[in-house]
């Protein structure tokens, strides 16, 4: 924990009352008292545990309630991130920020949340503003509320909302099938966020009635399983999933990926939370780099998620999350939640762009992937039909970007009408500036999108150094668009529900972003009878 004149606390867990800190604002929530700051007309609280610690004894559980303390929390800094696998140079996390240096807390505290809420609304907690909750993307092994592209502060300002970050469990701590422990660790850290939220929000002006879950790629897909969990039930009345991932895994499969990732820690390990607990965190991180990092090689042990990358998925385990989101929505499940939904147009070119094979796919690595991931027999055929000018690096981009974030998504909202539910539908066409326009309307180039942050991330390598006047002016229809939407602001007038004939959706292009039929029809088509549910567990173990 960090304070402005002391960082000594009590046994009992208090915090010595801050004096001579920067001016900020102080507010009380349940577990004590905070004192954030102000920042560009927002008042900001940063690293606010919303569980204990997961370690010790309650590592690899579901998370307890956070501990109180007695005085003054300072509030002005991010708490540490968690325990994960670093991405490539292009998307790594840089956690400095405004010269703060490094994120404060405990080096344990993994488990919090940032708060944002325009001034006013901090200083008058009846104020009921609108509440925007985030999860972070990042495969389900990578990833921080403190990257400085989530900060939340254009966001909160210019929509008048409160805007809340969170840290959640990620890779072996979170995800992975480990006997003993409850499945989807990380889904039940992100619950308890909902639940702090639905406890502590109205300290902040926030109004626990109004909340819109929004999150990206892992976090999409996140947001996709809390609609159908029983426990988040309530906990939110709307949601906006950007890029919705298609992989869950079924138990065989994801006990299986546990197994290989628990062989690199030493022979005859187990993944058990009795064993598994033996070995630090990094260890852990460690061995599941290694296995992600020869997936491609196991196809036909664990299947197209093995050409991912990821090791990492939710768990379709029967009780945390009972069924995958697809089939618990179409029964209407969440039929009361209003939704938006949609997807990038060339989704797969940034992770071609980052394993350096962006124009060098050939037709061998095309065939492989139609194969892999084509949703019918005879899908290289198909594909070729629906596309006659397709050259074979198109082809592979096509289906991979179907396969793996395109169609989960545009299933999702038909999941969510047939069940009874409304969803709205979006694509970004909007291509990128950065390097020179060769990746497209690429995964993750809505991020910097949706909260006007351009400095950070992958946002110089997709918007480029400066942004244009086209690009913030696209941004600040995104945040226009979600805001309203949190706001009920949102009319079918302007953009209308999707439906199974007309299929209306919001094309995002940087200029008119018009409403039209779903332009990707061909793949629509393609994909019309394929089912997303838990992947199985194709091969015998090794």
């Amino acid at each position: 924990m960090t304070v402005a004149d002391s960082d000594s606390t009590s046994d009992s867990g208090s915090v010595e009352t801050v004096t001579g800190a920067d001016p900020g604002t102080e507010l009380s929530i349940a577990a004590g008292r905070l004192r954030g700051r102000r920042e560009d007309g927002v008042a900001v609280f940063r690293g606010i545990p919303y569980a204990q610690p997961p370690v010790g004894d309650l590592r690899f559980a579901a998370p307890s309630p956070a501990v109180g303390w007695e005085g003054v929390r300072d509030a002005g800094e991010y708490g540490p991130p968690c325990p994960q696998t670093a991405l490539p140079d292009q998307m790594r996390v840089s956690r400095e920020r405004d010269g703060e240096g490094d994120a404060g807390g405990d080096a344990d505290e993994w488990l919090t949340v940032n708060v944002w809420s325009p001034a006013q609304a901090g200083e008058d907690p009846g104020a009921r503003l609108p509440v925007m909750v985030w999860i972070h993307g990042g495969a389900y092994m990578a990833g921080t509320a403190g990257d400085p592209g989530y900060d939340g502060g254009r966001l909160a300002r210019e929509g008048n909302v409160v805007v809340v970050t969170l840290n959640y469990r990620l890779g072996v701590e979170g995800f992975a099938w480990i006997e003993g422990a409850p499945a989807n660790r990380g889904l039940l850290d992100q619950v308890a966020a909902l639940e702090w939220v639905r406890d502590n929000i109205a300290a902040f002006g926030g109004d626990p009635g109004r909340v819109t879950l929004f999150g990206e790629s892992a976090g999409a897909g996140s947001v996709a399983a809390l609609l159908v969990m029983e426990r988040a039930a309530g906990l939110f009345t709307r949601a906006i999933a950007q890029s919705v991932p298609g992989p869950y895994f079924s138990p065989e499969l994801a006990e299986d990926i546990s197994t290989a990732i628990a062989a690199e820690l030493g022979p005859g390990i187990r993944p058990t939370a009795t064993e598994l607990a033996g070995f630090a965190p990094d260890r852990l991180v460690a061995a599941g780099t290694v296995v992600a990092g020869k997936m491609l090689g196991w196809e036909e042990r664990w299947g197209g998620v093995a050409r991912t990358a990821s090791p990492y998925s939710p768990v379709v385990d029967g009780e945390v999350l009972p069924r995958a989101p697809w089939e618990a929505l179409a029964d209407g499940v969440a039929r009361d939640v209003e939704l938006i939904v949609g997807h990038n147009q060339n989704e797969y070119r940034l992770f071609a762009a980052l394993s350096g094979q962006l124009g060098r796919i050939g037709e061998e690595q095309a065939l492989a992937a139609l194969s892999a991931f084509g949703p019918v027999a005879g899908s290289e055929a198909a594909y070729r039909a629906a596309h006659p000018d397709a050259d074979a690096e198109l082809l592979h981009e096509l289906v991979f970007s179907d396969w793996l974030f395109r169609m989960p998504s545009l299933h999702l909202a038909q999941a969510q009408v047939t069940g009874g539910g409304r969803a709205r539908v979006y694509e970004l066409t909007w291509q990128a500036p950065g390097m020179g326009g060769a990746l497209g309307a690429c995964h993750a180039l809505d991020l910097p999108l949706t909260f006007g942050n351009f400095t950070s991330g992958l946002a110089p390598l997709l918007i480029g150094a400066e942004p244009s006047a086209e690009a913030e002016a696209l941004s600040a229809r995104f945040r226009a668009a979600w805001t309203a939407f949190a706001s009920d602001r949102l009319t079918d007038a302007q953009w209308p529900p999707y439906d199974p004939e007309e299929r209306h959706v919001l094309v995002l292009d940087g200029e008119k972003n018009p409403v039209t039929a779903y332009p990707e029809e061909d793949s629509r088509l393609l994909w019309e009878s394929h089912r997303f549910t838990a992947l199985p567990l194709p091969g015998e173990r090794a």
